[in-house]
């Protein structure tokens, strides 16, 4: 899985400072004046995206940018999902034993749970870290209301 690292933070205005990245990660935030910090994140699979955090407003909004690797792990679980269902249909249609019905209903409801795992853990990797470096609560709590909804 794919980790986000944040290599620059650097104030529009002027430097400001993070530390603790390794020589050659920092990299120049070319942004339209005003106070703002530019923020460029680096994937391991060499994705790179900038956005600037505008200082007078407290709110920020996540871009949810995961690594193509990490969405067509996820897309390639969900079309699985979904063909199983559809496998399920099927059966439904043909009169198929609902024991085997019931059987084939939870395997589908395990890949479901599983992709929804992989999504919370990609969420955690990504967007809350970075909520978190913007102290951003209302991000964890929205998080808390997804993770309530999907356990139920």
């Amino acid at each position: 899985m794919a980790q986000d690292i944040h290599t620059a933070h650097k104030r529009v205005s002027g430097v400001h400072g993070t530390g603790g990245h390794a020589a050659g990660d920092h990299t120049a935030g070319g942004h339209a004046a005003g106070q703002g910090t530019a923020h460029t994140h680096i994937l391991e699979d060499g994705t790179v995206y900038t956005h600037v955090h505008e200082e007078e407003s407290p709110v920020h909004v996540h871009r949810h940018i995961h690594s193509a690797e990490e969405k067509k792990a996820v897309l390639n679980r969900l079309s699985k999902a979904i063909g199983h269902m559809e496998a399920v249909k099927r059966m439904v249609e043909g009169d198929a034993d609902c024991s085997e019905v019931l059987v084939q209903l939870a395997a589908v409801r395990s890949a479901i749970n599983s992709t929804g795992k992989v999504i919370l853990k990609n969420h955690m990797n990504h967007c809350i870290v970075e909520a978190i470096e913007q102290k951003d609560a209302k991000a964890i709590t929205d998080l808390n209301e997804a993770i309530d909804k999907f356990v139920r």
